[in-house]
């Protein structure tokens, strides 16, 4: 039976990229790879058909050979991927193939990529919490950060000077083993040297062959104007030193911004709650009020302000992060109710209440609400 067309066996066109077919493969080779069908000879079939397929196409010389003789380029090298060194299942040899597929889909679940491990040194954390002041105008400020140090006296090889690590006997300096499972060959970091590929045979005295040593550091962080809370600063290489000369982690400051006891923050804007007097706000006036920035600002109260009322003071909020730009600020009032009055202040008051009943228009929010209730009680009654 004449063999099928390798692009059709995996459905894709003359033309396909390179990652187009190996998309197509890999959704192919998981739907009747041998251990998801157990016992079905035409899945088997159908895995051996894609696979060889895929080992064609996914190298540019034997595609091109393909795509100008067709089948007829393999016949007379024994199948393509011949020799390849892979190994076989059901007399092909699928050496790159659909290993190269595992190794990309679950490699760094089963310990990382291909290669021998770096060694990187870890990240490291610092909390730190600043004023809203400081989150407005930026500040620069020392801190200090226990951390791994390379070692001085070795320079971080963990040898003993002039003494020099051995090639690991495990990995043969690889810094990586394969194991046989079943079907799969897996690939993990070598269990003696822990991928460095190398074994320490004369260890430095001062830190006994770990190529670092505990310090505490201090650094200068600048905070930027601008920042939120929760904002996370990197500081590349600032964490902590490699093993045995590898490079360095980073450092992440996570900044906090402490509650202010007069302004409430949301973004780039701020909200301050100023308490007005009844008659600033029954008759009109002004009041100052303080801004982020240190200054104060005036703002004109028109006669009859009502609580909840906001006042606009623009560019007068946060600053906004890497921009000169700055947010607005919002001044709600609250109206005060006078307490502890003097007796002359209540007679006044009581003056004032009966001189405004015979006239509704000085409180129309309550006269209208009240209306509202009178209308609803005589639609109950009726």
């Amino acid at each position: 039976m004449a063999k099928r067309d390798y692009y059709e066996i995996l459905g894709v066109s003359r033309d396909a990229s390179g990652e187009e077919i190996k998309k197509a493969y890999r959704k192919l080779a998981l739907k009747y790879h041998p251990d998801r069908n157990p016992d079905d000879p035409e899945a088997e079939q159908n895995f051996k058909e894609i696979s060889e397929a895929y080992e064609v196409l996914k190298d540019d010389q034997q595609r091109a050979a393909y795509d100008r003789y067709g089948h007829a380029a393999f016949e007379q090298g024994g199948g393509p991927g011949a020799g390849a060194g892979g190994f076989g299942f059901g007399g092909f040899d699928f050496g790159g193939g659909f290993s190269d597929i595992f190794d990309e889909m679950f490699g760094e679940f089963m310990g990382g990529g291909r290669g021998r491990a770096t060694g990187r040194g870890s990240d490291l954390r610092y909390n730190m919490d600043i004023t809203l002041e400081e989150a407005f105008s930026g500040k620069k400020t020392d801190i200090r950060v226990p951390t791994s140090v390379s070692c001085d006296a070795c320079n971080g090889s963990g040898s003993k000077e002039g003494a020099q690590p051995a090639n690991c006997q495990t990995c043969g300096g690889i810094g990586r083993v394969r194991a046989t499972q079943g079907f799969f060959t897996v690939e993990r970091t070598c269990p003696t040297c822990g991928g460095a590929g190398k074994v320490i045979r004369d260890p430095c005295e001062k830190c006994g062959g770990a190529g670092r040593q505990r310090e505490e550091r201090t650094l200068t962080v600048t905070i930027p104007a601008g920042v939120e809370d929760g904002t996370r600063i990197r500081l590349a290489g600032e964490g902590e030193a490699g093993v045995r000369g590898g490079p360095p982690g980073d450092l992440y400051i996570f900044l906090g911004v402490r509650p202010h006891r007069l302004f409430q923050r949301d973004g780039a804007n701020i909200y301050c709650r100023v308490p007005v007097p009844m008659t600033t706000a029954a008759l009109g006036g002004s009041i100052e009020v303080p801004t982020i920035d240190g200054s104060k600002a005036k703002v004109t109260i028109p006669a009859g302000t009502q609580t909840g009322q906001q006042f606009r003071l623009k560019d007068k909020g946060m600053t906004i992060l890497r921009s000169s730009a700055r947010g607005d600020m919002f001044v709600q009032v609250n109206v005060e109710t006078p307490v502890n009055l003097s007796k002359r202040q209540k007679e006044l008051l009581e003056e004032f209440d009966q001189a405004g009943k015979a006239d509704e228009d000085h409180s129309p929010e309550s006269t209208g609400f009240f209306a509202k209730v009178k209308e609803l009680w005589n639609d109950l009654t009726e």
